[in-house]
């Protein structure tokens, strides 16, 4: 007997029929959104700490300030790099229309996160006594999980 379904769609039937019995987790838009997203925020995260981290040690070792002073200084050097590349290569939907509303959340996000970098870094440098570059590298993985996850859910829409 002649079957008059062509063989493709009988091969197509027979690999559609197969996925069901394997046990598959289907990312939804938003997780794989947000997934890319964080990925995205690493390499921008990497170039906005390479700027902190490098005038951190400039501010602190060529000019000899207060590791906190500098501290903060390299934090908002590296908060700018980080905020315009974000904004350039991160987060395409803003969910805010309003720029200057948007700028207050993204500075007060931004305090919150100095005040976590400078708390962090005073109490593993001066009470636990480690080096404050070493403090510093611990602040930045807390503060870089802080500032994801707060504009996200705050300035950006899922997208």
């Amino acid at each position: 007997m002649y079957n008059s379904t062509p063989s493709c769609l009988l091969k197509r039937e027979k690999a559609v029929s197969l996925r069901s019995f394997l046990p598959v987790h289907e990312q939804t838009n938003t997780e794989m959104s947000t997934l890319i997203q964080l990925i995205r925020y690493g390499f921008v995260g990497a170039i906005a700490f390479a700027a902190d981290y490098g005038s951190l040690y400039v501010l602190t070792e060529v000019a000899g300030w207060q590791y906190l002073l500098s501290a903060a200084i390299s934090f908002l050097i590296g908060l700018i790099v980080n905020y315009t590349l974000s904004n350039l290569f991160v987060f395409k939907a803003h969910s805010l229309n309003s720029r200057t509303a948007e700028f207050i959340i993204f500075a007060l996000i931004g305090v919150i996160g100095l005040g976590l970098n400078e708390g962090i870094m005073y109490v593993l440098t001066d009470i636990v006594g480690w080096y404050y570059m070493v403090s510093k590298l611990i602040s930045t993985g807390v503060v870089f999980f802080w500032n994801f996850f707060a504009r996200k859910l705050t300035l950006y829409s899922p997208h």
